[in-house]
């Protein structure tokens, strides 16, 4: 597992991106940061981590088949990933929030970013972003959020953290490159939070309804069985979760 570490950059993502450019980087090239000043989420949010208490880093990661219209793999392989090594650091209740923000008991506490490239009609290469909240105990202004020191009283070793995390992530991707998708997208849905309950959600207009969610397809969009009995698909931006 090659590592660089950084004291401070705008964004570890942005860094490992440019660096791409410049040369030919290793497959699981890891780039962290123990600040990051501008870490970017999904659909432009914000990511902010403490310094020493949080994890920021992104894993550059090569494809050599993978279709466009299966991109969405690597958010499900990311996610299933960061599950199971939480959960072999004893963190209890995790759930996936549609597409990709992982939590403990209903609280935010590991946000993805995944940026990919496209070449000659696949996906080449792809820059995963991950800021997982590790020894913060307060969040006076994310009351939403959580940290892995306050689902289990214990303090971590931010290396300790990143190499399990990194690991588990490693071997989730390879299963892409194996063409397990069915378990994964199968492994991904079981894990989806709210699965099978309704749920109140809120489109674009701001209409409010209830719903519930069945799963993705294949290219990402989650379903949801409405009130009519008939199956939706949403994307990302066309959707809000209340909970």
């Amino acid at each position: 597992m090659k590592i660089i570490k950084l004291n401070a950059i705008d964004s570890t993502n942005s860094y490992l991106k440019k660096l791409n450019k410049k040369e030919r980087l290793d497959d699981g090239l890891i780039v962290v940061a123990q600040s990051q000043t501008k870490g970017r989420g999904q659909m432009g949010s914000t990511w902010e981590s403490r310094p020493s208490q949080g994890l920021t880093f992104s894993m550059f990661k090569r494809f050599d088949n993978l279709a466009i219209e299966d991109q969405f793999y690597i958010t499900i392989a990311v996610s299933l990933g960061v599950k199971k090594a939480l959960e072999e650091c004893n963190i209890q209740g995790i759930k996936i929030k549609w597409p990709n923000d992982i939590l403990s008991y209903s609280k935010k506490l590991v946000g993805i970013l995944v940026e990919n490239s496209i070449l000659a009609g696949k996906v080449s290469t792809s820059v995963i972003g991950l800021g997982i909240n590790v020894n913060e105990t307060e969040f006076k202004q994310l009351p939403s959020a959580t940290s892995m020191c306050l689902s289990t009283g214990v303090t971590f070793n931010l290396d300790e953290v990143l190499t399990v995390v990194a690991s588990h992530v490693h071997e989730q991707l390879e299963r892409i490159e194996g063409g397990d998708l069915l378990n994964l997208k199968e492994a991904y849905e079981t894990a989806l939070f709210k699965k099978g309950e309704v749920s109140v959600f809120e489109n674009t207009n701001g209409r409010r309804f209830n719903g519930i969610v069945v799963g993705v397809n294949p290219i990402g969009e989650l379903l949801l069985e409405i009130e009519n009995g008939f199956l939706e698909s949403y994307q990302l931006k066309e959707l809000k979760m209340h909970y």
